[in-house]
């Protein structure tokens, strides 16, 4: 089973991603609060893509493709903007990130606890990033 959302680089749309992964993921045997994980996790990779690689340009888009292999799920997101590679990100220390009082900085951190695996690949001017969560893991 595969599905595949078109989301132009504006914040507000990020509302239609919840709904689009919502009615995905309903019909599946996940909890709740797996459901909500996974929701935040891809969430938080399509606003960076939107905010940090497209400056919320509406011209702009990012297709997002959801299936279901075996034992896992696949989210695929793939853009045209400026590359950021998630696995090469180094996430702040939360302590710093505390003391600081700073706002933002945790996502990525949270996709890592989140995904069982990631993957990046950049080639002919398009990124991909995919997030995989086995469905029998916590």
């Amino acid at each position: 089973m595969k599905h595949e959302l078109k989301l132009y680089c504006e914040k507000g749309r990020l509302s239609e991603l919840r709904s689009f992964l919502t009615k995905i993921l309903n019909k599946t045997n996940l909890s709740e609060v797996v459901q909500n994980q996974l929701i935040l996790a891809v969430e938080e990779v399509c606003a960076n893509l939107i905010i940090h690689s497209h400056a919320c340009n509406p011209q702009d888009s990012i297709i997002l493709k959801v299936r279901f292999e075996s034992n896992k799920i696949i989210f695929e997101i793939k853009d045209s903007g400026e590359a950021f590679n998630i696995l090469e990100y180094k996430s702040p220390e939360l302590s710093d990130v505390i003391k600081e009082k700073r706002k933002g900085g945790l996502g990525i951190l949270l996709v890592r606890k989140i995904m069982d695996k990631i993957e990046f690949e950049s080639s002919n001017s398009y990124n991909t990033c995919r997030l995989v969560k086995k469905l029998n893991s916590k």
